[in-house]
């Protein structure tokens, strides 16, 4: 019985110390993304550090620029009819200015965005930065 429960030990031991070591991924298992994949948004995300371009944290959280964004977002996710980009869509709202950041899947998808936007009470003008997903 003491040699099976020494067993035991050193057997959990060397797991434990397994489980805990880093993984070491081998050159030839990596991914390696070129400048056209879609995994790859480098670019996007050099424009965004640069502070020129609006991201979520500019949005701001005066009461009547927060109910435009949540009214946007509740019609946004309503419509079935819009992909789940579009519907994941960047919405900021400062004084009562609304940009739309983000990919959609068509040009039509865009517009609707738009015009959801453009129609909801409080809106001042619509920055539509919306992007088509190349086919």
């Amino acid at each position: 019985m003491p040699k099976l429960l020494s067993f035991v030990a050193l057997a959990l031991s060397g797991s434990l110390v397994f489980m805990t070591s880093p993984a070491q991924a081998e050159p030839s298992s990596s991914i390696q993304l070129t400048d056209n994949s879609a995994l790859d948004n480098t670019r996007q995300n050099l424009r965004d550090k640069d502070n020129m371009t609006l991201t979520a944290e500019d949005q701001k959280e005066s009461k009547a620029d927060l109910n435009i964004t949540a009214h946007i977002r509740k019609t946004v996710h309503k419509d079935k009819s819009l992909s789940m980009d579009a519907h994941n869509v960047k919405i900021i709202t400062r004084d009562g200015v609304v940009t739309l950041r983000g990919p959609v899947e068509t040009e039509a998808e865009s517009l609707k965005l738009q015009l959801i936007t453009q129609q909801t009470k409080g809106v001042v003008q619509v920055d539509n930065q919306l992007e088509i997903k190349a086919p």
